[in-house]
């Protein structure tokens, strides 16, 4: 090196080297820190896809399922249940009604019942009490107690009640192209009304329908059942998610309505947005039956059930109570009467009861029968 090179570096090049590795260290944190951004950037975004991706596969789904046996038209417009944002009682298991009661007459357990019970063959308690009317499937634990039971299962985001079956699907095929599609919807407790800060009306127990009368496999009409009555629409006037109508089950009573809101049912056929007793739905959670269901073919000519897929026929058949008996007035679970109002009333009766065979959408019932063009409360 020539000495006046030499020379500038003694002076002053070792601080421009110095400045120089500087310089490169700062860009290399520099680039460091911009890399480790971008990864932050990139695993965000692969996160955000991953996400997407995934709920791209769990959100809702409007396939339905195809069921040999069961006219694909009556799967294809299957209602779907808006289930209330506060609902505490969820859709439950069929069969779990019965391993967690045991059949009772009067308010007596029958001596040496048939064991075990199942679904296939539960219609043998109609030797007992009445041809079976009289029994009661009576929960094995205090119900005061909140069984863990009673609450059902929360459908899942395909609107699955997974590993369980909480609907029916009945077919009445009436014939010249006319079919009744009977979609009734299971709930192992129902929540009666609150009247003056009075809860009434509780039961174990609740089978709620929609009815759809079909024409040459085009829907006409659908029924919503609603406490003692209920409504009709024709299909037009429904709301519809694709061509599946919108059934709203109501809190806790799961009396099913055209819309969401507040209900008054004090007068049946007759609702109104206010009133003495209230039902109230909402958008919580979107239930599909069709997912969980038991099938059958109904037969009006010998009231017969017709097992569709090996579903258990047996239940169809049973005539008794799907709950307790309404508690005597001096049994401790049984709060005061209000004005000759319980808290706790009796259970329902299932499927086979539910008019299967009507002559209009509206059960015959002699209440006037009114198929309504436009939604109302």
């Amino acid at each position: 090196m020539e000495w006046w090179k030499t020379g500038e570096l003694e002076k002053g090049g070792s601080r421009h080297v110095r400045e120089e590795v500087v310089q490169v260290e700062l860009w290399q944190r520099q680039a460091t820190e911009q890399w480790y951004y971008i990864k932050r950037i990139m695993l965000a975004g692969l996160a955000v896809c991953f996400l997407l991706l995934q709920r791209s596969f769990a959100r809702f789904s409007m396939q339905v399922r195809q069921v040999e046996g069961v006219p694909q038209y009556v799967l294809d417009y299957a209602p779907l249940v808006w289930l209330h944002e506060e609902e505490a009682f969820f859709p439950s298991d069929i069969y779990a009604q019965v391993t967690n009661t045991h059949p009772n007459i009067n308010l007596t357990t029958i001596e040496d019942p048939p064991s075990p019970l199942t679904l296939e063959n539960l219609d043998i308690l109609n030797a007992y009490g009445h041809n079976g009317r009289n029994v009661f499937l009576t929960s094995n634990l205090d119900v005061t107690t909140e069984p863990v039971w009673l609450t059902g299962i929360v459908p899942d985001s395909t609107g699955e009640t997974r590993e369980i079956t909480s609907s029916v699907i009945i077919v009445n095929d009436r014939g010249s192209g006319k079919v009744d599609a009977f979609y009734m919807y299971f709930y192992a407790y129902n929540q009666g009304n609150t009247v003056f800060f009075q809860e009434l009306g509780d039961h174990i127990g609740d089978w709620e329908h929609n009815m759809i009368r079909f024409h040459n496999g085009t829907p006409q009409a659908m029924w919503f059942s609603q406490h003692n009555n209920g409504q009709a629409f024709t299909y037009d006037a429904v709301e519809k998610k694709g061509i599946r109508p919108i059934s709203y089950s109501a809190k806790g009573s799961h009396a099913n309505y055209g819309v969401q809101g507040t209900h008054d049912h004090l007068i049946p056929d007759l609702n109104l947005p206010a009133g003495f007793l209230q039902d109230y739905t909402s958008k919580g959670l979107l239930w599909d039956p069709t997912l969980s269901a038991y099938h059958y073919n109904y037969s009006a000519t010998d009231h017969s059930f017709e097992s569709i897929n090996g579903s258990p026929v047996g239940a169809m058949y049973y005539r008794g109570r799907w709950g307790d008996q309404q508690y005597p007035d001096d049994d401790p679970k049984q709060p005061p009467p209000f004005f000759g109002f319980r808290k706790f009333v009796s259970g329902p009766t299932g499927p086979w009861d539910k008019h299967l065979n009507r002559t209009k959408i509206c059960p015959d019932n002699g209440i006037l029968c009114i198929v309504r063009d436009s939604l109302v409360p």
